[in-house]
């Protein structure tokens, strides 16, 4: 498609306030004038692939607590955000992580030992970009804000059809790197879709769908509980970037487990568990089969995930005595 420098679309609307939701932490179905649950199958995918993850996170973890990674930022509770949102990317879309999103690295298909490799004291990146569409994980987190309108405005002007997603957290969200990256992406109409992560306890609102008002950007709210929402949320603000409807900002609630928890102890409640709370919709919903199928599935999952986190601590711990690198096979 053709691509101008000029912004001919119309000034969004109001950002939505009440977070989008799609499934209520029983896993029943929530309907929305705006958007739509996901198909059975993108369903199970996200919760197959959040089950891959948490295990990755905790693996990651342990490996840490053990000198083998020299630190670890647990992203553990963001699952839904950072699953939700990687699989809502098309073929040809880049994703720009923060150094807390190995997770959404590793989702991302990128092998989740390189996904690590920046806290193996690492001076190298641990994969190629261009083949994995995928920025090196940074910090400061908002560093690749910019990147990604930089980029998504490069190939918009070789007349690339692409879209970018730019993950954006740890209340870096209203400092002067993402705001500059909001906008430009507003002025020069990048596509890009800002998905921005905030603790459900300590939420700014002009660093959300509120702040998004002064940039001329699109903003959602989404529960961060609810992979379906935000892939869906997701999904339709990259292909309105890509249609060269402009940019976006979605805020997705979250809970999470690591060090960032709530300066309470509480850390993250069962009902905003994004992993209980998709479970329990596949079971309702019988995605899987009848109850025994269902349970045999749900047992694979986590049989994936316990081999690809043995893979994980085998392969780490052999390159930790010998510097030859051993081949990453994933798990069937």
């Amino acid at each position: 498609m053709e691509y101008t420098d000029e912004r001919n679309r119309p000034a969004p609307g109001p950002p939505s306030v009440e977070p989008v939701r799609l499934v209520d932490r029983y896993g029943r179905r929530v309907e929305h004038p705006s958007f739509a649950l996901p198909d059975a199958s993108t369903l199970i995918r996200l919760h197959r692939a959040m089950v891959i993850a948490r295990r990755f996170d905790r693996a990651a973890d342990e490996l840490a607590g053990h000198g083998l990674l020299s630190s670890y930022p647990s992203s553990a509770g963001q699952e839904a955000a950072q699953v939700g949102g990687v699989l809502a990317l098309s073929e040809g879309d880049w994703l720009f992580p923060t150094y807390r999103d190995a997770v959404a690295v590793s989702s991302h298909g990128v092998d989740p030992l390189k996904a690590l490799t920046p806290f193996r004291t690492d001076r190298r990146g641990g994969y190629d970009p261009h083949r994995y569409r995928c920025a090196p994980q940074c910090t400061p987190p908002a560093t690749n804000a910019s990147k990604a309108v930089e980029v998504t405005y490069s190939a918009r002007r070789q007349g690339r059809n692409m879209a970018a997603l730019a993950l954006v957290g740890d209340g870096i969200t209203g400092t002067g790197d993402a705001r500059d990256a909001y906008g430009f992406a507003a002025v020069w109409n990048a596509p890009v879709v800002f998905l921005v992560r905030q603790a459900r306890w300590a939420v700014d609102p002009m660093a959300g769908p509120m702040g998004s008002v002064g940039h001329d950007l699109k903003g959602h709210r989404v529960d961060g509980g609810d992979a379906a929402a935000v892939y869906s949320v997701v999904s339709r603000a990259l292909a309105e970037a890509r249609s060269g409807g402009g940019p976006a900002l979605v805020e997705v609630i979250t809970d999470t487990a690591a060090p960032l928890c709530h300066p309470s102890g509480e850390g993250r409640r069962p009902e905003h568990d994004p992993l209980l709370r998709s479970e329990a919709l596949v079971r309702r919903e019988g995605l899987l089969g009848d109850p025994g199928e269902t349970e045999r599935a749900l047992a694979d999952f986590e049989v994936r995930a316990e081999r690809v986190a043995t893979l994980l601590r085998d392969r780490l711990a052999g390159e930790g005595a010998s510097s030859a690198p051993r081949r990453w096979v994933p798990a069937p």
